[in-house]
């Protein structure tokens, strides 16, 4: 198994791309913390993973809450992953002229500061043992994707925070490496499409419309699945890819540029 005696942190685990993530990295060998703001999302995720023979504890906090954050870390015997994937409330669908400077900025403060606030914590620890791996996922739109509101500044600020933590800590014997991963089949519920995009109220065919279009805008003329992002996930958090860091993989199925 990849990730025997790991212990590993997940921030946002009682979400889609979490709970695949805890449910893998447990399946591979980790004793996983499940972190987030819903004990309910999380004891499912945590009865799956103690159905499925593996180990899981759960604990309820605001991942942008320094002190919260610090001090669960503090309490732990180990820290060998840490994995942000909290959502940051991203707006997308409406023209940048029309967006409200809320709506704009929303990500970039949430998303800078929850990966900020949770890798710091998680690399002070890792730092004192000498290991360790902090990973983190956005939708890789820093290169310029219309009508996605403040999700690429969001993106690129967290790129750039994967590439400094990474050259900071390398000395150190860490490893800091970022996911991009959009468009994922299983996630984009009609209800989860609405709460990005108001404008987003498809019916069943639309829907799969949708996903049909994604696939073609894809290098693989394929989605990504859950599975393969949380195997992929696995895979850069195990000790067999101790050389990637400073860098992201791209689970997108590669994106045809515009």
């Amino acid at each position: 198994m990849l990730l025997t005696d790991k212990t590993a942190v997940i921030y946002g685990a009682g979400g889609s791309i979490g709970g695949a993530v805890a449910r893998t990295f447990a399946r591979e060998g980790a004793h996983v913390h499940l972190v987030g703001r819903t004990a309910k999302t999380l004891d499912a995720v945590a009865s799956d993973i103690a159905a499925a023979g593996g180990h899981a504890e759960t604990a309820v906090l605001d991942a942008l809450d320094e002190t919260a954050v610090t001090t669960h870390i503090a309490s732990l015997d180990a820290v060998d992953v840490s994995f942000n994937l909290v959502t940051r409330g991203d707006v997308q669908g409406v023209p940048l002229l029309d967006l409200p400077v809320e709506d704009f900025v929303r990500p970039v403060e949430t998303g800078v500061r929850t990966n900020f606030i949770t890798a710091r914590a998680a690399a002070r620890r890792m730092a004192e043992a000498g290991s360790g791996v902090v990973l983190t996922l956005d939708s890789g739109s820093a290169h310029g994707s219309p009508m996605m509101g403040g999700t690429g500044p969001a993106d690129a600020a967290i790129d750039t925070l994967v590439r400094n933590l990474a050259a900071e800590l390398g000395p150190r014997g860490l490893r800091v490496v970022g996911l991009w991963a959009a468009g994922v089949p299983e996630t984009l519920t009609r209800e989860k499409l609405l709460a990005v995009d108001s404008a987003m109220d498809l019916d069943e065919a639309a829907l799969q419309g949708l996903l049909a279009n994604l696939a073609g805008m894809r290098m693989t003329r394929r989605n990504p699945t859950l599975a393969e992002i949380a195997a992929t996930a696995a895979f850069l958090a195990s000790d067999l890819a101790g050389g990637i860091t400073g860098t992201f993989v791209n689970v997108t199925g590669g994106m045809v540029p515009h």
